[in-house]
């Protein structure tokens, strides 16, 4: 994923069962990114966070939750990389100066 220095993502996680259908999970969802000058993370809910652009560079994120809906952990974990680019122009104003005398 590629974003701008201006922009943020939101990302959420989607588990499966080993047969493609949707699971639950045990408990909300943390998610992390290995390179917080790039990138920053803010929680919207227990499945879903934006990741907010924070310098130009690259950065890992990573969501881990509980698989296990009883009493004990089984901890999944999903990456997926972002790259973050520099803002660009994409419009432009005509800036008139003050009057001058000819």
């Amino acid at each position: 994923m590629r974003i701008n220095t201006e922009q943020k993502v939101k990302v959420s996680v989607a588990p499966k069962t080993a047969g493609g259908h949707d699971a639950p999970i045990d408990g909300a969802v943390q998610f992390t990114s290995d390179n917080e000058s790039v990138a920053r993370i803010e929680v919207i809910d227990d499945t879903s966070a934006y990741v907010v652009a924070a310098g130009t560079g690259a950065a890992l994120i990573s969501a881990s939750f509980d698989a296990d809906l009883g009493e004990g952990n089984r901890s999944i974990t999903a990456t997926g990389a972002l790259e973050v680019v520099a803002a660009e122009a994409e419009t432009a104003e005509i800036v008139f100066g003050e009057a001058e005398q000819q």
